[in-house]
């Protein structure tokens, strides 16, 4: 059963990232792939909160988010005033150099990864309780956006996707909302990445890669940009094909290209054959 739960604990998670980076990518129009680095930022400072500061694990998870929060606006505030295309260069040089400097420092455990994460929950209730406050989280995520993106202000996100010119020339501060769904996406995933230090009670800087960054944009592609579900819907899917490619039982150095592959292939075919992805955006609204 531990299997289990540790597996729902990780859909939870992945729900959540997928659903927040979704928020960024596919109704804000924001080209980046830094997202699983502000997951690493919530989840090394929520780890180093409870190991050196000794803070309860609410406190710490939601240290981790702040964190995350202010982070972002060191990618967004400089890259999107110059143009939107200059977010992709600068979360990928973001990206590359946080997890460099993770590698790097003693102080977040280097190469060999941060360990010692103080235990929250102990005994045979860990595993249950853990999986239900993770997917409660991941609902409660998934309706904070669903309730953001369809109200006004999530109308006003559309126009500003979909024509930002004329957008600005109503006197919309196209920059702003950018910024604001850019923190909030990068502050959701610092919160995952809280949750999920303190789950797992390991991090390693590997765990947080360019092949995150792959996962994440598969999922949302797959599932369908700009939608509710579809984040939701590829998060389970892609969750439970690398479960069924271990019990092929491949050496363990085939495992990471293989799902790389995995996940670069499934983007370009759903790009190429089915652009709206799984749940298709006309269909969720009707």
């Amino acid at each position: 059963m531990e299997y289990v739960y540790s597996l729902l604990v990780l859909v939870g998670i992945y729900v959540v990232l997928s659903a927040s980076f979704n928020l960024i990518i596919g109704y804000g129009g924001l080209i980046s792939i830094a997202h699983p680095v502000f997951f690493a930022i919530g989840a090394y400072t929520a780890a180093l909160c409870g190991i050196h500061l000794g803070t309860p694990f609410a406190v710490s998870v939601v240290i981790g988010a702040l964190v995350a929060l202010a982070a972002s606006f060191a990618v967004s505030l400089p890259a999107l005033r110059v143009s939107g295309d200059f977010l992709l260069i600068a979360s990928l040089g973001f990206q590359l150099g946080v997890v460099q400097f993770i590698r790097n420092i003693n102080f977040t455990g280097g190469p060999g990864g941060l360990s010692n994460v103080p235990e929250t929950i102990a005994g045979a209730q860990r595993g249950p309780l853990f999986a239900a406050l993770s997917l409660v989280f991941a609902l409660l995520v998934v309706l904070l956006i669903r309730w953001i993106t369809t109200g006004p202000y999530g109308r006003a996100i559309t126009a500003m996707r979909d024509d930002e010119i004329a957008f600005s020339t109503l006197g919309r501060h196209a920059m702003r909302i950018k910024i604001v769904i850019f923190a909030l996406g990068s502050c959701l995933a610092g919160l995952a990445g809280g949750f999920y230090a303190y789950y797992y009670q390991f991090l390693a800087p590997d765990q947080f890669d360019i092949l995150q960054s792959a996962m994440l944009l598969t999922m949302v592609v797959v599932g369908g940009m700009g939608t509710t579900l579809g984040p939701v819907v590829g998060a389970v899917l892609l969750l439970a094909l690398p479960q069924a490619i271990t019990f092929i039982d491949l050496p363990t150095y085939l495992m990471g290209p293989l799902q790389g592959l995995l996940f670069t292939s499934l983007v370009l075919i759903f790009i190429f054959t089915n652009p709206e992805g799984l749940v298709a955006a006309g269909k969720e609204r009707r």
